[in-house]
């Protein structure tokens, strides 16, 4: 079985290096604007998404709604260093599976990737 994808759309590039170094069971994708991360959606779907709430061409809500709308079904973690309440609401109506506050620890994120995606094929399995 190929890796599952995964596309994190990140403007900081030293998280996207540690990402990076501790994502190696995956294929792991990463850009660092909005646009890029539209021209890599359409070039094949992804399994996951990590999306930072805030980037240099928009913010990941604007993104997580449009992935959403596309009727992708696959799951989305956000990550910010901003926790506030309003935030977190405002992206897990947009459609984000989990919220994930910087800094946090790396294995952190590849347990909960592993968990959204034993979730996502268990479901997909069911339907």
């Amino acid at each position: 079985m190929p890796p599952r994808r995964v596309l994190c759309v990140e403007d900081d590039r030293d998280t996207c290096e540690v990402l990076r170094f501790v994502m190696t069971d995956f294929d792991f994708v990463t850009v660092s604007t909005i646009a890029a991360a539209h021209k890599k959606i359409a070039e094949g779907d992804f399994d996951l998404y990590v999306l930072d709430n805030w980037l240099p061409d928009g913010s990941g809500v604007e993104l997580c709604e449009r992935i959403r709308a596309s009727g992708s079904r696959s799951p989305i973690i956000f990550t910010s260093a901003i926790g506030q309440r309003q935030d977190i609401d405002i992206a897990m109506k947009a459609g984000a599976d989990r919220y994930l506050v910087k800094p946090y620890e790396p294995e952190t994120l590849v347990k909960t990737v592993k968990e959204l995606l034993e979730q996502s094929s268990s479901l997909a399995f069911k339907s």
